[in-house]
């Protein structure tokens, strides 16, 4: 998000917070996208900001309500505050409870598998209206069709996108696994490792699929934890995602930091799927 605009998010969310009665004069960034993610002191209470058109925040405080209520591994939504969208000046603000990080380099494996596995059991009690897996598929498959939307992408990276994901679609339909609602990112930046055990944020990329599509997102060693899993699927679900994430990165709006590096990184480990090997998505 640009200065201008970021300035803007995080005056919305102080005067939110106040007119709600959380003190708040000090905001800090913990995460700068297409969405701003803000530490409020001295309340400590962890904002997320989004552009007004950003309306699957409401989509997200249904979800995290729904989830937290069955017992699922999720971020709670702020207690101090009633659960809801606020909107001023442009932007859409939540409130979430804030995690203060723990020591350590991470959730094990073991416990990574355990958290997604409770949380697709939680996801299975809900009647959640998400799109399916293939929407997100069909998304990059615009921004490749449309040279203007990724005008610094090659022809030949074009081609290879593009064979990709048309390719994989197909096989992954083809292996008529079960599917179900998902979390659709659960890679390790959306997982929080707190006192209370690892949990999961970033709702509003729920979809629908095969759990092994939500698997292909987390670190390799997870899915061997993962009861029931079908890791020829797998594998093809790492090679979807990888290229999926790739072609995000080349889009001209996007805003992820060094976005065109990561980029040119990925489209190299997608070559060398493709020519054999098995991608480590890694949370990419």
């Amino acid at each position: 998000m640009d200065r201008p605009h970021a300035r803007r998010a995080r005056a919305a969310a102080l005067s939110i917070a106040a007119s709600l009665g959380l003190p708040a004069a000090e905001a800090i960034v913990l995460r700068d996208s297409n969405k701003l993610t803000l530490r409020l002191l001295p309340c400590d209470v962890l904002a997320r900001v989004a552009p007004e058109a950003e309306q699957v925040a409401h989509t997200e405080v249904e979800l995290a309500q729904q989830l937290t209520a069955a017992g699922a591994p999720v971020a709670a939504l702020d207690p101090r505050v009633p659960p809801r969208v606020y909107e001023r000046d442009g932007w859409v603000v939540t409130f979430w409870t804030y995690y203060a990080p723990t020591a350590g380099t991470g959730v094990p494996p073991a416990g990574y598998a355990r958290a997604l596995e409770r949380l697709h059991a939680g996801l299975r009690t809900l009647d959640v209206p998400a799109p399916h897996w293939t929407e997100r598929v069909g998304r990059a498959l615009h921004l490749l069709d449309d040279h203007d939307l990724t005008p610094a992408l090659a022809d030949r990276d074009r081609d290879l996108l593009t064979g990709t994901l048309r390719d994989l679609s197909r096989a992954i339909r083809a292996h008529g696994a079960p599917v179900q609602p998902l979390h659709g990112e659960p890679h390790p930046g959306n997982l929080l490792a707190t006192r209370g055990g690892p949990l999961f944020i970033d709702l509003e990329t729920v979809c629908t699929g095969p759990v092994e599509f939500d698997l292909a997102h987390a670190p390799e060693a997870v899915a061997a934890h993962y009861p029931g899993v079908d890791h020829a699927l797998l594998r093809d679900c790492r090679t979807l995602v990888l290229a999926v994430v790739t072609t995000w990165r080349w889009d001209r709006d996007d805003r992820y930091p060094d976005g065109h590096r990561l980029g040119t990184e990925w489209l190299g480990r997608l070559r060398v799927a493709r020519e054999g090997g098995g991608p480590d998505t890694g949370g990419a």
